[in-house]
């Protein structure tokens, strides 16, 4: 009998020329016999993945041991939540679209153009970055991408709701590490609202969220003097035992955690000027919330008191309207979103590449690990009937610090910007959100500190960036678990929508169904 033909999904994968499935009987697939075997490890439908590739099935389901790199002591996360248009940025691609005003230049001895014209700040700092242009999103929905991003798998699987941040992973694994001064929270979140959590790790490893101020935190000291304050504080812990027993469960232990933070970071001398800046800084950052926050973040790594994740996020990428609209009431596009985010950053490099690090002849910037993130990018060639662009998967990162060798682009893509026709990389294939985690975590060493760290970490731990984003040597894993979490619902509705085709078709709104078919399609 003749197999039918899987439908076309158009929801994440409106390009591809070939139809998303999971191909059982074929030779290119996943035989029923494989199937099946991979069925009685005892992993039950109910927390397989939407992910129909074959070779992510095939994957290790043991860590393989890889040397972590550990050239970093610190890691900013910079989050540009919304998408920017990676063809009017990180790669640029140049048609009749491109404003004058970007004033395209290059770069590196040729290997690069760059719109000088519209991060000049950042133009000033190339040869300390690396961009990389072979990523791939799993999911063109904001909400979805951006929490994938941020806790290196999929939020709708078993454990998606509860998965902690990376950083909190991070938090977790230096803790055995952290020192009797090492007061402050080990994840700090500025500008951040939102973010995923400590997931099923303990609230003592959740983002302590910070809204920057001139005058740093609003509630450090206590109004009515530190005699009073110990007094109150002594008679809640006689009133309220049971909080730090473990008797009420998690949630209260979590709650005596976050009392315990609070009153370490009352008690510190001196903590209050981490959170607080001044006029000329807040000028030279470019006048920002934004700028504010790395300002803030740079303090906190300098400081070396406790803090080693600070993410800091920009809001307001989304320009499906009017991206390149000149500065105005009430205009968000691609101009005033960079007004925002060049100075800041290009103040960051400046002063972590001037400060001393706490290694002899080093600076803070190489022990520091600098991201920059989106959930995803955005369409390529012409703009919209809006004179915008819309959600696309192929997106790019840029790193600097840490370890990484600046002036470099990994991965090329097309005339378009929108296909990859050199990877990069020795695995040659996309570079996924989970892939950008693991190189955070190899910089950072983070990975053998702790077993509870391990359980979460060792899904994939190879980094396609390690040693300045070389991946000669990296021999990538993925845990067959966690890969498979939703196969059979995805199988099912294939099924239906090829034998019934009087079935209503699916909505968007069910896209994240279809998360994964997206590998198998391109």
């Amino acid at each position: 009998m003749k197999r039918p033909k899987l439908p076309k999904s158009t929801i994440e994968c409106p390009d591809c020329n070939k139809a998303s499935g999971f191909p059982l009987g074929d030779a290119k697939g996943f035989s029923r016999r494989r199937f099946l075997q991979v069925g009685a490890t005892g992993i039950v439908a109910s927390y397989f993945l939407d992910v129909i590739n074959p070779r992510v099935l095939y994957g290790k389901t043991v860590a393989p041991n890889v040397a972590l790199h550990n050239t970093a002591t610190n890691a900013i996360f910079i989050f540009l939540a919304g998408a920017p248009s990676n063809i009017d940025t990180w790669d640029l691609k140049e048609g009749a679209w491109t404003p004058a005003d970007f004033s395209p230049a290059t770069f590196n001895g040729g290997n690069l153009r760059f719109p000088q014209g519209l991060m000049p700040k950042t133009a000033e700092h190339l040869d300390k970055l690396s961009f990389v242009r072979s990523g791939l999103a799993w999911a063109a929905v904001h909400q979805l991408g951006q929490t994938w991003a941020q806790i290196a798998r999929n939020p709708t699987g078993a454990t998606g709701a509860i998965a902690p941040h990376i950083g909190s992973v991070v938090s977790l694994e230096e803790q055995v590490a952290r020192k009797t001064g090492d007061v402050l929270p080990g994840f700090i979140a500025l500008n951040s609202i939102g973010i995923p959590s400590s997931g099923y790790f303990p609230a003592t490893y959740a983002p302590f969220q910070v809204t920057p101020a001139s005058t740093g935190l609003p509630t450090i000291t206590h109004p009515d003097g530190t005699t009073r304050f110990s007094d109150r504080w002594n008679f809640l812990h006689q009133l309220d035992s049971n909080r730090t027993t473990g008797a009420l469960g998690k949630v209260s232990l979590d709650m005596n955690d976050f009392y315990d933070q609070s009153k370490a970071l009352m008690d510190a001398p001196n903590i209050n000027a981490l959170f607080s800046f001044t006029t000329d800084e807040h000028t030279k950052y470019g006048s920002s919330t934004f700028g504010d926050s790395l300002i803030v973040a740079r303090n906190l790594v300098a400081a070396k008191r406790g803090t080693r994740f600070v993410q800091a996020t920009l809001n307001g990428w989304d320009h499906h309207s009017g991206i390149y609209d000149k500065p105005g009431n009430n205009v968000n596009s691609l101009y005033t979103q960079c007004a925002q985010f060049d100075p800041a950053f290009g103040a960051l490099l400046s002063d972590l590449q001037t400060m001393p690090g706490s290694v002899s002849g080093k600076t803070l910037l190489d022990e520091t690990l600098v991201v920059v993130v989106a959930e995803f990018g955005r369409t390529v060639g012409v703009l919209n009937n809006q004179a915008g662009r819309d959600h696309n998967l192929r997106m790019s990162t840029v790193w600097a610090g840490g370890g990484i060798r600046g002036g470099q682009v990994i991965g090329k893509t097309d005339t378009t910007g929108n296909d990859v026709v050199d990877y990069g990389w020795s695995q040659n294939r996309d570079i996924r959100p989970e892939d950008v985690t693991c190189t955070v975590y190899s910089a950072l060493g983070r990975g053998r500190a702790s077993a509870a760290g391990a359980k979460d970490q060792s899904r994939r731990r190879d980094a396609f960036a390690t040693n300045g984003i070389r991946g000669e040597d990296a021999k990538p894993f993925i845990d067959t678990a966690s890969r498979l979490r939703g196969v059979l619902r995805t199988l099912e509705r294939h099924r239906r929508a090829s034998v019934d085709p009087s079935l209503p078709p699916l909505k968007p709104a069910r896209a994240r169904d279809y998360v994964a078919l997206v590998n198998n399609c391109r």
